[in-house]
């Protein structure tokens, strides 16, 4: 009986040993890091200045695939449903984890189908018009679209995005009873796309995160005509919700973070937490970001999980108010 005791006790110690020997090669092959939108948004932005430093942490290469269509719902369900090993990181997004579940009768993964490694990126809503549109405040947009029902535009990163909940609220916190039958939607792929159809003339108006479109601004191509902040955004000289007196409008945030599958083992998550910790520290990163008006506030897991659902339950409250839930 003894003989079979200290073998069980070698056994166990060899499981735990080979444990920490899997955690201390990994990773032993790349990671596929999901962009679950188009390039040039908000999401793809802030991924790709994350690359750099957030590589340093590993010895494998991190490969950056933008998955992008229908709000970023194909690339979260993408990683949603792929083997729970490390291999397969997303960059979660407001769109993906908060909007997209509250504002669609239903979307084909729960926000429980994630393990969070951490919400690590925080940025404002800005509404951008054309400078040569005509419009110098968003009260004359909304009384715009009073005046003529369906013919202005908001552009948007997709359906179920931030970017079209934020222009339904905003409308509607300036006098538009129903947004969504009084003024016309456009969806696009990404934040990028969206600021770009308004450059183009395709859309009048788009309301999104800064970092996506913050260079146009920058440049005098787009007009910010507010900021959802309670605060000013440096770069953005536009009233802000504390201004227009809209509190409500403070609700409308967006954030970034990293999320795998499911059931990722342990090690694996604390590495992630770890490199992502030590990432987001880069002066590099946080000039570069900082300048496209987000704010960079690292989130442990538990922390994130709470967040991104208080997100969740934020929005739906808003779309329950505004009865814009949307089917299929």
């Amino acid at each position: 009986m003894k003989q079979v005791l200290n073998a069980a006790v070698v056994g166990l110690g060899l499981a735990f040993g080979g444990q920490a020997v899997l955690a201390d090669k990994y990773p032993s092959r790349p990671v596929n890091m999901v962009i679950p939108y188009g390039p040039g948004g908000a999401t793809d932005v802030s991924a790709r200045n994350l690359a750099a430093p957030l590589g340093k942490q590993f010895s494998q290469p991190l490969l950056m695939v933008n998955r992008a269509g229908a709000g970023g719902v194909p690339g979260a369900l993408s990683i949603a449903q792929a083997k729970p090993d490390g291999y397969s990181i997303l960059f979660a997004r407001v769109g993906t984890h908060s909007v997209n579940p509250a504002l669609k009768e239903s979307v084909p993964y729960k926000l429980a189908d994630f393990d969070y490694i951490g919400v690590y990126e925080i940025n404002p809503v800005a509404c951008v018009v054309r400078p040569d549109s005509g419009f110098n405040n968003i009260q004359q947009v909304a009384d715009a679209v009073k005046k003529n029902p369906g013919k202005i535009t908001f552009s948007s990163s997709g359906v179920g995005s931030m970017p079209m909940l934020a222009s339904i609220l905003v409308l509607n916190e300036f006098g538009i009873e129903e947004p969504t039958k009084q003024a016309t939607h456009i969806p696009m792929k990404s934040d990028g796309e969206g600021a770009t159809a308004v450059l183009n003339g395709t859309a009048t108006m788009f309301c999104g995160n800064t970092s996506g479109f913050a260079g146009f601004v920058k440049n005098k191509q787009l007009k910010a005509l507010l900021v959802t902040t309670a605060e000013p955004v440096v770069g953005f000289d536009a009233p802000n919700a504390t201004d227009l007196k809209k509190p409500n409008l403070t609700k409308l945030v967006g954030w970034t973070g990293l999320a795998g599958p499911k059931g990722m083992p342990k090690e694996a998550v604390a590495k992630w937490r770890d490199a992502l910790g030590k990432a987001v520290q880069d002066p590099g990163f946080v000039k570069q970001m900082e300048s496209l008006g987000s704010v960079i506030k690292m989130m442990g897991p538990e922390e994130s999980e709470a967040f991104i659902n208080g997100q969740y339950e934020s929005f739906r409250a808003i779309v329950d108010k505004l009865g814009i839930r949307i089917k299929g």
